[in-house]
């Protein structure tokens, strides 16, 4: 059964959008009703495909639309249902980037019409530059968006195959350090020393090591350094076992976050890039020294910490007045919750997606919210609508200068269910 969210402000547009690639649902956007359907699932799933079919032709079956949203990922089972859909209809196709769909998300159940910031950490998402995106903050004002700053790049070696084994992640981690020499002594044991010496030269050569700004990444970077994690069997295996370590030695020890919060935190650099290697660094020093648990736990106070000031100081600098958060990384309790603390009591308190998902389950009401916008916009400056022939349409740059206005007060959503 679909369910029904009550928003409080009438979407500009009425909108079909059809999600990503994980954790696959679709919702169509239709005045203050946005209808989402069930989870599909993955779409490495026949089965997950078809279910998004169906769900697709019930949502259309309610009325016409008035374009198709979509990630901005070509390959993806979703998009290329979306763009056969638009052209069938006659509507346009309108990509949207997935991080920005995750803020968007917040826009539209709170009914944020100022200048935001948002906090997008997640596994992975294509960005506009065609490279994997992951640890994002953005400037978000209506359809308009732009990239503030990204986590510091880490190296995958050898590509996808990096987000299932974070001993790689290590290796990656070591490298940068310039340690590249302890790869085989310190990772061969467990992954075998051919494969250890492979990925040490991969690194070393600059060969399939793509770079990912992700937040996922470097949560299994910390695990697998802390020997928690060398190959995952599930999805985000490695980082519940980092937070289930980090927990329970806070839990253990109640002195231990405001101890660990004492050393400088991870740099802002001027590109907004917020540097985390020194970190990584730490927690590997601190788990030779036999204090696992308290490694686990300074990664993760010492990110929440950081993520916060980085929000802060950019807020500032753009005159936004509200942050939004999203993405699968804040299903952390502790990231999240620290994070929060620290955000309020700096004054910024963030806002969270409240009737979907913070994960890609919740990202076809960003995707729809952001493209109704966008298609509004387009519409006003006379441009016409988007093309149905590109997969991925350029984002608009945000002002240049944002207006200083008092965000209007925010109606929580409401959910019901669909007859």
């Amino acid at each position: 059964m679909d369910t029904c969210i009550s928003l409080p402000r009438a979407a500009p547009a009425r909108v079909l959008a059809v999600g990503a690639w994980l954790k696959n649902a679709a919702c169509r956007l239709d005045g203050t009703r946005a209808l989402m359907s069930p989870l599909h699932g993955d779409l490495d799933d026949p089965a997950a495909c078809t279910a998004l079919e169906d769900s697709v032709q019930r949502l259309l079956a309610l009325g016409p639309v008035d374009a198709i949203a979509h990630d901005l990922h070509p390959d993806f089972h979703s998009t290329r249902l979306a763009l056969a859909l638009a052209e069938r209809l006659g509507v346009p196709a309108i990509g949207v980037q997935h991080h920005h769909a995750h803020i968007a998300v917040v826009q539209a159940e709170q009914g944020i019409h100022t200048p935001l910031v948002g906090l997008a950490l997640d596994g992975v998402g294509l960005g506009t530059d065609d490279s994997p995106w992951g640890g994002e903050l953005l400037l978000v004002h209506g359809a308009r968006w732009r990239r503030l700053g990204h986590l510091q790049p880490l190296a995958l070696p050898g590509g996808d195959a990096a987000a299932r084994e974070p001993w790689r992640l290590a290796a990656a981690v070591l490298h940068a350090l310039g340690r590249g020499a302890e790869i085989r002594t310190r990772l061969g044991p467990a992954v075998g020393e051919n494969a250890a010496a492979l990925v040490a030269t991969l690194l070393s050569r600059g060969l399939n090591c793509p770079a990912s700004s992700s937040a996922g990444r470097w949560f299994d970077a910390a695990a697998g350094l802390l020997g928690l994690s060398v190959r995952q069997a599930a999805e985000a295996e490695a980082a519940i076992a980092l937070e289930r370590l980090a927990t329970d030695t806070i839990v253990a020890l109640p002195t231990l976050m405001e101890a660990l919060a004492q050393p400088p935190l991870p740099a802002i650099q001027p590109d907004g890039t917020l540097a985390l290697l020194p970190l990584l660094e730490g927690v590997a020093a601190m788990g030779d020294a036999g204090q696992r648990g308290e490694a686990a736990a300074l990664f993760h106070v010492q990110l929440a910490d950081a993520l916060a000031h980085w929000a802060l100081q950019a807020a500032h600098a753009h005159g936004a007045l509200q942050l939004a958060l999203g993405g699968g990384c804040f299903f952390n309790r502790l990231l999240g919750a620290r994070l929060l603390d620290t955000l309020q009591a700096l004054g910024l308190p963030p806002l969270r997606p409240q009737a979907v998902s913070c994960g890609d389950a919740g990202l076809a009401l960003g995707q729809a919210w952001a493209a109704a916008l966008q298609l509004a916009e387009e519409r006003r400056a006379g441009r016409g609508a988007a093309s149905t022939a590109s997969p991925s349409p350029t984002p608009a740059a945000a002002p240049a200068a944002l207006p200083e206005t008092t965000p209007a007060p925010t109606t929580p959503t409401e959910t019901v269910s669909c007859a």
